[in-house]
């Protein structure tokens, strides 16, 4: 069976160094993204954070695999207590001066377990396109 990673793209009004600093320092990723106790964009570095809805939380252990500032960082994305291995990359494009392009794939969700709608494509879709489409969009353009 062929898999297709979940692939969401946006364009921002802000040039590409505002938006690599935003998806690789701590203290700015808390402002949008999940709140970590420790980040650094160093491959091999392991971070956890924990995120869901308000149903449940679902503890996060992740792991740096790419850094290329300021084009790509990619981590592992895996839960300790279910089965399942994804990778998630952000890919940024310099668009001039003034704009960036950034591409989010996320691969390997389909090794999460399917009896939990959590874990079903279109719940990573929805949570993607909030996190990338709404709140990252929203911090580098007022920040």
């Amino acid at each position: 069976m062929e898999t297709k990673p979940l692939i969401v793209e946006r364009s921002y009004n802000a040039p590409i160094e505002r938006v690599w600093k935003a998806i690789t320092d701590k203290e700015q990723m808390k402002e949008w993204y999940f709140e970590l106790e420790e980040f650094r964009p160093e491959k091999g570095f392991k971070f956890r954070f924990t995120g869901g809805d308000e149903n449940v939380q679902y503890l996060h252990e992740c792991e740096v695999i790419v850094v290329d500032p300021p084009n790509k960082l990619s981590y592992s994305w895996t839960y300790p207590e279910l089965s399942g291995y994804s990778v998630v990359t952000f890919e940024l494009f310099s668009e001039g001066a003034t704009r960036t392009r950034l591409r989010l794939s996320h691969e390997g969700i389909e090794s999460f377990p399917k009896d939990d709608p959590n874990f079903a494509i279109a719940s990573f879709t929805k949570g993607w396109n909030e996190i990338i489409g709404e709140l990252l969009r929203k911090y580098v353009e007022q920040n």
